[in-house]
């Protein structure tokens, strides 16, 4: 026996009457019986279209404000029925229930109204009670049943409707169920969410509505998709897809770039999640030179990103160099231009958005969520822990590579001078092991370590890190502190004219 459905009659309730018209008029011209409520109703008459009030099926009028519309028996039973169900079938002639084969609805906008900062009590109002149930019944009996649940699906079921002349599949049912589910599941997570601000209650709710698959995972063997909406951080002028590793380097990209938001033009080069250059510099062009200057090696393939619009001086420097993706605020045009001469070469200008405010990470058999490491070093926030104070061009560099040590894998030591980093050891599992890793490498690229500063994510248990960057020319260290043995360093830097500061905040990345 088939299982397609001719459509006759449709439901249709909604908030948003954004697209609908074209979908009322094909329905009408397939001779479709429309019932509706409230505004939807209005805006159907107002075609010039016929549609019967909900009403008129319930002999109830709406009550409570509007409150309660739609929850009846009548409305429920047309959409429920098992058309092949003989009990069903005898019920539904009992009751003079009418039968409904397509329910359009939205929901009322909660997470608009929330972000609006609109009071608690318009946000309770905007918490849809009728919509979300008739998406859930009519969903569920995706057998009789179409559901269309969002504006974003109205082009496609009205394709499917002008295409098959009303007469549509189980699976068409099916698929347009799935979408539904998805729309009443992110909608109460969002519902959920926003009551667990207060309450704590120790449960995860993560809904994305966004999905893109990607090429590949982070290698070719493994599957990869992005959840979220891509589009509200950035626009792509230019370039290929962005994979998954491209999309980790750009999220660690920006996170380091917003420690330096409004600051003097500061330029960034990264790769695998960690800054490999930073110069902070009078111009633009100047910043990018002596970032590029940092490790011209690991540049290659990387992920750039400035703080300030790209101009064309820049963009001739960097189009020398083979890299993964550029992002800055804006660009200008003949940057841009140039810049796009390498077809591959992703371009994103990175909008005002807000950066999530917690981070997720799968561990074990669950999941880790903790808070965003919001804390970033400043000069009144350091604590003298040496004789010798740092000088106002020491604590300057002190801060600033604190700012990048924040932000790159631990175990690390970050040395900068000038507002420059030299070099950082990056992910090692000792903090001398680290230091040493920096050293070496800001030596191999002739850097002058003599009157440079050191970032360390954690505290030293011992002073052997102290004393070899003192050796290698560090005047200055900038440490959380808190170690049993902190003052074996301190006593080493005071006896050897190197000054220290602690922070009392612990910037382990793992």
């Amino acid at each position: 026996m088939s299982n397609n459905k001719t459509i006759k009659s449709a439901l249709i309730s909604v908030f948003s009457k954004d697209g609908l018209e074209p979908i009322v008029k094909e329905l009408n011209a397939q001779g479709v019986t429309i019932y509706s409520t409230g505004g939807t109703e209005k805006f159907i008459t107002d075609l010039g279209i016929n549609v019967i009030p909900v009403e008129d099926v319930t002999s109830y009028p709406s009550i409570l404000g509007g409150r309660v519309k739609t929850l009846h028996p009548k409305v429920f039973g047309g959409i429920l029925n098992r058309q092949n169900h003989n009990g069903d079938v005898k019920e539904m002639i009992e009751y003079d229930i009418p039968q409904i084969d397509v329910v359009i609805v939205d929901l009322y906008p909660f997470e608009k109204t929330v972000a609006s900062g609109a009071n608690a009590q318009d946000i309770i109002e905007k918490i849809d009670i009728g919509g979300i149930s008739l998406i859930r019944a009519a969903a569920k009996n995706y057998a009789d049943v179409i559901c269309v649940s969002s504006v974003n699906d109205y082009a496609e079921f009205l394709e499917l409707i002008t295409d098959k002349k009303g007469d549509l599949t189980e699976a068409d049912r099916k698929r347009f169920a799935a979408k539904s589910f998805n729309v009443s599941s992110h909608y109460d997570s969002a519902i959920f969410n926003y009551f667990n601000t207060e309450e704590n209650i120790p449960a995860l709710k993560l809904s994305e509505t966004e999905g893109k698959v990607l090429r590949y995972g982070e290698n070719p063997h493994q599957r990869g998709f992005f959840y979220g909406d891509f589009e509200a951080m950035f626009t792509q002028l230019h370039g290929k897809e962005l994979s998954y590793n491209n999309l980790l380097d750009v999220d660690a990209a920006v996170n380091l770039m917003d420690e330096f938001k409004n600051d003097a033009p500061t330029f960034a080069i990264l790769k695998h999640n960690n800054a490999c250059g930073l110069a902070q510099r009078n111009t633009l062009l100047e910043a990018y030179n002596d970032a590029l200057a940092g490790d011209p090696v690991s540049a290659f393939g990387g992920v750039l990103i400035s703080n300030t619009e790209i101009d064309a001086a820049t963009a001739e420097e960097i189009h020398k160099l083979f890299c993964e993706v550029v992002i800055a605020p804006s660009f200008t045009n003949e940057a841009e231009t140039l810049l796009k001469g390498k077809k591959n070469r992703i371009l994103l200008v990175l909008k005002d958005a807000e950066l999530a405010q917690t981070t997720v990470r799968t561990c074990l058999n669950g999941v880790l969520v903790q808070d965003r490491n919001n804390i970033t070093d400043k000069k009144e926030g350091t604590k003298k822990a040496t004789v010798k104070a740092p000088t106002d061009a020491e604590l300057d560099d002190l801060i600033f590579a604190s700012k990048i040590c924040k932000h790159t894998k631990s175990n690390t030591i970050v040395l900068v001078k000038n507002k420059q980093l030299c070099a950082s050891g990056t992910g090692q599992t000792s903090r001398v092991d680290a230091l040493n890793q920096a050293i070496h490498k800001a030596q191999s690229f002739k850097f002058d370590l003599n009157g440079s500063v050191m970032a360390s994510d954690a505290f030293f248990p011992f002073p052997d890190c102290v004393e070899i960057a003192k050796n290698a020319g560090v005047s200055a260290v900038i440490q959380p502190g808190g170690s049993i043995k902190d003052q074996l360093s301190i006593d080493y830097c005071d006896n050897n004219n190197v000054s220290m500061v602690f922070t009392g905040t612990r910037h382990f990345k793992h």
